[in-house]
């Protein structure tokens, strides 16, 4: 069973930074998908970032592209959202998630694609 445990929120002033972790276990990762998606109060959950455990490629979401960056040490099973000039609309709680994709890759945005999840953690961008 995937365990996902998410660190590294906290509040912020816009232009900051912050680096989230997610420490992951319970399997090894091959084949999986590794997201992180963000969810504000009153709205639906959102795909930001996204990055393939063996390859290492990487997408995201439009809004986040130039300012966030998604990677991953293999050997520490972790996985890291650096997040530059914040902005007041990137206030939200922030989760980790993973997929499991056996032979059959895709670019997968949806969060219902995603099986495993993090218990989230608070990102708050000042103005």
């Amino acid at each position: 069973q995937v365990q996902l445990v998410e660190s590294g929120g906290g509040l912020v002033q816009a232009g900051g930074s912050l680096r989230l972790s997610c420490a992951a276990s319970g399997r090894t990762f091959s084949n999986y998908l590794m997201g992180w998606f963000r969810q504000a109060p009153g709205k639906e959950r959102e795909f930001v970032a996204a990055i393939r455990w063996t390859s290492g490629s990487t997408y995201y979401t439009n809004s986040v592209t130039g300012r966030f960056t998604v990677s991953r040490v293999n050997a520490k099973n972790t996985m890291y959202l650096q997040m530059n000039s914040l902005k007041p609309e990137d206030t939200a709680v922030y989760y980790c998630a993973a997929r499991f994709y056996g032979s059959s890759w895709s670019p997968s945005r949806s969060s219902a694609d995603f099986g495993s999840w993090g218990q989230g953690t608070q990102v708050t961008v000042s103005s």
